[in-house]
């Protein structure tokens, strides 16, 4: 008896002790992936926020964006990412040459037959082009690596990246036309708002709260825009969540460009799941299930899930975190592909909200095909916005549930475009009749715990059951991102507000009433 209760003991002992150095062995391992994700983090921002602002012809500087964007991030990435070493590696004359020679000995021809074919504005730039950022961050493994692609922004490579593989070839091939730097926009004038102001003080809407940028219009009138040091209106930044929104709006495009794309095979399949608004929309392409690699079966209950599923963040899929944080994609490299489309359903679709990075990714793969053809960037130009940029991951999928980057005056004529129905000043429809009441409409599942209600990719100020914010008219909706990124759109007031910032967590910007009080002052 006392052997095998000595046995049981000795047991009980390794186990526990195995216990403990399985989680020390986890704790370290968590330490090592975050410092991987700081890093990625780092470098992402670094090269985006630089190579974008220099695309409009503005400037930033490392020390700004370690300020702003770099500051008061989600822990433990804000302890650790201020003293990762890093490099913004750009090109030279040198480089140029020496690749464009390794470029024409491959192909047979002369250095100045193969310069020739170049676009003259490269060869004119290329020589401080910012090519890639890298930031180191474990000694036996490859720095983070973050490469600026010519007029998309920055896309994260994976972690282990080798950066030997960013010199051999020529980043941009020699067909891909040449962006040209936008010229700076004037600065604005600046009218009294109250409101307006005091949205820069950091204790009217918000202790703490930090305000980069205020733009309001009125009857496409530009009633008050400010910045904050360091940035102005050709500085672009971030839109966090408010991408979303922008999502559903190139869905919207897409539908009105190319009605029977979603019927391409790969993309859609149709099936029938009820909702008749959409079919009386002429929308069908929304209400189809979607053929994603997880779904080879017709009998896959995934299936059932479709666009306007997605959209409404209403999919039924699991999330292993609030908002199905996207970590592994924003941060580590990893492909929509492999982090988004492969969670399983746990409640049906379209009977449970659940904010989702996720979904929105989706929205956007289901018509993955048409928008590789018809890049975003089409979109923004026809609309008038040529300072935004919708950056994707490493192999090309556009990750529209957060990285895009803008500047105020472009999210203003975002918001005008959904004032005047989807309309074009030159009265161009670019997205269908309908789609600002279809988005702006809370009438699928809706969150719980909040006076918001949720549309399509925007949410409202009215629930099903009413408005609860005083002062703000029921038909008025917003694009919501993180660290303050807001849209506001007021349709029967005919007014947009844009506010930008880089709110550190813990502190928040009341929108709500920033909206209020703006409103009251155009009444005065």
């Amino acid at each position: 008896m006392k052997i095998i209760f000595a046995t049981a003991a000795l047991t009980l002992s390794i186990s526990a002790t195995t216990s403990v150095s399985a989680q020390s062995a986890q704790e370290r391992l968590d330490a090592r992936y975050d410092r991987a994700l700081a890093a990625g983090y780092k470098a992402l921002f670094l090269c985006s926020a630089t190579a974008n602002a220099e695309l409009n012809g503005a400037t930033r500087t490392p020390e700004g964006i370690h300020q702003w964007e770099l500051s008061g991030i989600q822990e433990p990435l804000n302890e650790i990412i201020r003293d990762l070493p890093y490099e913004i590696v750009r090109s030279n004359p040198e480089r140029l040459r020496t690749i464009v020679a390794r470029i024409a000995a491959r192909d047979g021809v002369s250095v100045e037959e193969k310069l020739a074919e170049f676009d003259p504005a490269f060869i004119a730039t290329d020589a401080s082009r910012l090519r890639y950022v890298k930031v180191e961050w474990a000694e036996d493994m490859e720095p983070r690596i973050a490469n600026h692609h010519w007029g998309n922004g920055c896309v994260l490579m994976p972690i282990g990246w080798k950066v030997a593989t960013m010199d051999p070839g020529m980043d941009v091939p020699p067909t891909q036309p040449y962006v040209q730097p936008l010229s700076p926009i004037e600065e604005p004038s600046m009218p009294s708002l109250e409101a307006g102001s005091a949205a820069f003080d950091g204790k009217t809407y918000g202790e703490g709260s930090r305000t980069t940028a205020v733009l309001v219009m009125h009857e496409n009138q530009s009633m008050f825009e400010r910045y904050a040091d360091g940035f102005g209106p050709s500085t672009p930044q971030r839109t966090w969540s408010v991408a979303k929104s922008l999502a559903a709006t190139l869905v919207g495009y897409v539908l009105r460009q190319c009605p029977e794309c979603a019927n391409e095979p790969g993309a859609i399949t149709t099936i029938s799941s009820g909702q008749e608004q959409l079919a009386e929309q002429g929308w069908p392409q929304l209400d189809r299930g979607l053929v994603l690699p997880w779904t080879p079966s017709a009998v896959e209950p995934r299936r059932e899930i479709t666009v306007d599923h997605f959209l409404r963040m209403a999919s039924g899929r699991y999330s292993d975190t609030a908002g199905n944080r996207t970590d592994p994609l924003y941060w580590g490299g990893t492909t929509v592909a492999e982090r988004a489309a492969n969670w399983p359903i746990v409640h049906k679709p379209g009977t449970v909200y659940r904010y989702s990075n996720n979904d929105t990714l989706m929205a956007i793969w289901a018509f993955r095909d048409w928008l590789e053809e018809n890049p975003p960037q089409q979109f923004f130009e026809l609309v008038g916005m040529r300072h935004t940029v919708a950056e994707s991951d490493w192999q090309g999928n556009y990750v529209l549930s957060s990285q895009a980057w803008t500047t105020s005056r472009d999210l203003a004529k975002l918001g005008q475009l959904y004032l005047n129905d989807g309309v074009l000043p030159d009265g161009t429809r670019v997205l269908p009749e309908g789609w600002v009441k279809y988005v702006s409409d809370p009438s699928g599942p809706q969150p719980a715990g909040t006076q918001w209600g949720y549309g399509a990719g925007w949410w409202t100020f009215r629930r099903p059951e009413g408005n609860a914010f005083e002062g703000i008219p029921d038909d008025a909706f917003a694009a919501r991102g993180n660290r303050g990124q807001y849209v506001v759109v007021v349709p029967s007031r005919n007014v947009v507000i844009v506010r930008r910032g880089e709110d550190m967590v813990g502190t928040r910007f009341d929108i709500a009433a920033f909206t209020r009080d703006v409103l009251a002052a155009l009444d005065e």
